[in-house]
């Protein structure tokens, strides 16, 4: 079993018997103390990070992971369903799996999904995703004295602030980490 000194940023481990993404490793050795790691860790069922030390020695599990590539084809009563599109085998996420990444998701969209022992941990979405503005009140004419901006309604039932000129049916680039517009999206 591997000791506490060969974990490395990325690795997922076994920790109080949940997943745990390393997100940063630190090797120390204080004066004329024993050497211990100190590891930032991320709960992958919860989301809830914390620092960790280990003792050099300390033995510790690092389970096998997969990142594969699928896409989304539809929801059906709070399940999510993907195709993978190498194996055409569908896959299906739960909602609370998906909680976080529900806005960002219309079909056909590709997403990594991330494997540990074949059980999926978590849905990472592209940085920033092409959507269709459904819904936007008219800019009031002689308002564009300062950055004013109005709500959008998206596709996918988000709604971000967007400037004056954009309209319903544009397709509009959004920031998946905190859902904010980014620009227009030339067709």
């Amino acid at each position: 079993m591997p000791q506490a000194s060969d974990i490395r940023k990325g690795n997922v481990i076994n920790y109080n018997n949940e997943p745990h993404l390393v997100l940063e490793m630190n090797h120390r050795t204080p004066g004329n103390l024993r050497a211990f790691v100190q590891a930032n860790l991320r709960n992958l069922r919860s989301g809830r990070s914390s620092t960790v030390r280990f003792s050099s020695t300390e033995n510790v599990e690092i389970q096998t992971t997969t990142q594969r590539k699928l896409e989304f084809s539809y929801e059906d009563r709070g399940s999510y369903f993907f195709m993978d599109p190498e194996s055409f085998e569908t896959i299906e996420l739960s909602d609370q799996l998906i909680a976080d990444v529900k806005d960002y998701l219309v079909p056909n969209a590709e997403v990594d999904v991330l494997f540990v022992e074949e059980n999926p941990i978590e849905v990472r979405v592209p940085a920033t995703v092409v959507l269709k503005v459904m819904e936007s009140p008219e800019g009031v004419r002689g308002d564009t004295a300062s950055n004013v901006q109005k709500p959008a309604t998206l596709e996918t039932g988000l709604v971000v602030q967007v400037p004056l000129f954009i309209k319903e049916g544009e397709l509009i680039r959004v920031n998946t980490a905190d859902g904010s517009y980014v620009g227009r999206e030339r067709s």
